[in-house]
């Protein structure tokens, strides 16, 4: 009897989820728990094993789509019959709860072919139902769908006369959605200051920069909020994010109490955070609750930037290319590690000259060598 298997609400309020890998093709046999498929939520990449074994009759949504929580994924067993939940042509039928996504599951499923034929299908935009098979049983192969493409005079979809067009997908389609809610609601600010790195140990750069936000965050909290309707939310709790970047794009961890721990503590965290994050390892606990962020772009920073709040915080610092410069001191002109420290801020929220004191205050404690130091700003 075949098994379909659906997309399991995975919590955190999400109600669909995108298709990153499948880990399995059609006509291979499972074991229950096996490895079956990522999805790629909102918050990060989970692997979700097989529920039942069998044989893998027909997979029903390819890698790349985006689909609601209940969506049928994949059926498991002997492949007799349709689905219930499917007319012939294995789409949703209208009035169902995948109605609405009807547009995304258009994947021609009544030919056989693999996950990755489909994908090199999808990148080289050909329709997989006009390609003649070659393969076992039926089955369309990598250079059936080639051939198809150099037949077509290679002005498909995906490489036309434009250029080379790729699907926006993982990661790099979440991030597209935050940016563009961040830049939908929120009217930003930068502020921008130079700041002696001097006494800064600069492989603990980014741990002593949480370690000076975190303290001066509690001086100034409205940075520290979030704007809820009509409403201001001061957060009594400091938990930094970090822009980290991997091969899939810009993912930002969470460092959990920046304003009690110490510097050392904050950087161990951090090590593991980034480690995990360019692994595909980070948990959604992980990800979520950011209450300020900070981000670095090391050697590849210029000289200032101007980052983008990361919605629903009110705030962000990022820190520029820290080198060698000539700046005057008691009279004299001396070189000096020095660099920048930009604060975009949610206007609505923060006021310009608070926001200068926060930073002020950030780089008062940077000079001083260490976050953990209370000090005047001056």
């Amino acid at each position: 009897m075949a098994y379909e298997f659906k997309l399991p609400d995975l919590g955190e309020g999400l109600t669909e989820g995108e298709v990153s890998r499948w880990l399995v093709a059609e006509g291979q046999e499972v074991a229950e728990d096996d490895p079956l498929v990522e999805i790629q939520t909102d918050k990060t990449t989970v692997e979700i094993p097989s529920p039942a074994a069998g044989t893998v009759a027909r997979i029903m949504v390819a890698e790349g789509q985006v689909v609601p929580v209940g969506t049928v994924l994949v059926v498991i067993g002997d492949g007799r019959g349709q689905p219930s939940g499917t007319d012939a042509a294995g789409s949703v039928p209208a009035g169902s709860a995948g109605a609405s996504t009807s547009a995304r599951l258009e994947t021609p499923y009544r030919v056989r072919a693999t996950p990755l034929v489909r994908r090199v299908a999808q990148e080289l935009g050909v329709d997989l139902a006009d390609v003649v098979a070659t393969g076992p049983n039926g089955q369309i192969t990598e250079q059936d769908v080639r051939s198809a493409a150099a037949v077509s005079g290679g002005q498909s979809p995906g490489h036309g006369q434009e250029g080379r067009r790729e699907k926006l997908r993982g990661v790099r389609r979440l991030i597209a959605e935050h940016m563009a809610l961040a830049h939908r609601e929120i009217p930003p600010v930068t502020w921008v200051e130079e700041c002696d790195f001097e006494a800064v140990d600069l492989k603990l750069l980014v741990p002593t920069v949480l370690k000076a936000c975190a303290l001066s965050l509690q001086e100034h909290p409205e940075l520290n909020a979030r704007l809820e309707e009509d409403e201001i939310v001061y957060l009594e709790r400091y938990d930094l994010g970090v822009a980290v970047q991997t091969e899939q794009g810009l993912v930002v961890p969470v460092v959990r109490g920046c304003e009690s721990r110490s510097i050392a503590e904050l950087a161990a965290d951090l090590d593991r955070l980034a480690a995990a994050a360019r692994e595909g390892r980070l948990q959604p606990d992980e990800l979520r609750g950011s209450t300020f962020t900070v981000t670095s772009a090391g050697k590849l920073a210029g000289l200032f930037h101007t980052p983008i709040v990361n919605h629903p915080e009110v705030a962000i610092l990022g820190i520029g290319r820290i080198a060698p410069r000539p700046v005057v001191r008691d009279g004299e002109v001396v070189v000096r590690r020095m660099g920048t420290i930009a604060v975009t801020f949610d206007h609505r929220v923060v006021d310009g000259a608070r926001a200068a004191e926060f930073g002020l205050a950030v780089i008062a404690r940077l000079e001083q060598g260490t976050g953990e130091k209370e000090s005047e700003p001056g």
